[in-house]
C-alpha cells in the first residue's frame, strides 16, 4: 500500500479496551499486513490507494463489534473473501493468523487478544470452508486453518 496509515502507536498494552485499542489493533495489522510479502500484495492489488481509509474504517466497526459488541459493522464480510479464489487458500489465511495473533496480543489488554484470537481463527477456519466449498473442493479433507 503507498497511501500513509497513521502511526500505529504500539507499546504495552492497555488495561482496558476501548475504541482506541481497536483501531491500534486494526492499524497496526494492516500496516504488517502490507509489508507481507505474501499477503500485501493480494490486499494492494484489490484495494486502491484511495480506498484504503474506508477498508479501515470498516475494519475498526467489524472488530469494535466483535469485540466492544457496539453493533457498528453493517456488511456481509464472506462475499469478498469468495471473490479472492485461490489468493484465499490455506497459506494465506494460516499467514493472516500469523499476523494477527501477535498483533492483538501487543496491542489489546490480555483478555481481549485472547477473545480476538479465537475469534480471528473461527472466522478463518469458517470462511476457508466456505470458500472451499464455492470452489468445489472437498471439504471433508480440509484441514483447520491454524
Amino acid at each position: 500500500m503507498n497511501a500513509s496509515l497513521p502511526p500505529a502507536a504500539a507499546g504495552p498494552a492497555p488495561s482496558t479496551l476501548d475504541e482506541d485499542a481497536v483501531r491500534r489493533l486494526v492499524h497496526l495489522f494492516y500496516e504488517r499486513l502490507n509489508k507481507d510479502a505474501v499477503l500485501g500484495p493480494i490486499f494492494s492489488g484489490r484495494i486502491k490507494d484511495d480506498a484504503w481509509p474506508v477498508h479501515l474504517a470498516k475494519m475498526c466497526d467489524f472488530w469494535s463489534s466483535v469485540l466492544l459488541k457496539s453493533g457498528r459493522y453493517e456488511g456481509r464480510p464472506l462475499p469478498p473473501h469468495l471473490a479472492l479464489g485461490s489468493d484465499a487458500g490455506d497459506a494465506q489465511f494460516a499467514r493472516w493468523l500469523a499476523l494477527f495473533r501477535p498483533t492483538a496480543l501487543e496491542v489489546l489488554p490480555p483478555d481481549a487478544a485472547q477473545a480476538a484470537i479465537a475469534h480471528a481463527e473461527r472466522m478463518a477456519h469458517s470462511f476457508r470452508l466456505a470458500i472451499g466449498f464455492h470452489n468445489g473442493e472437498d471439504i471433508t479433507r480440509m484441514p483447520l486453518v491454524r
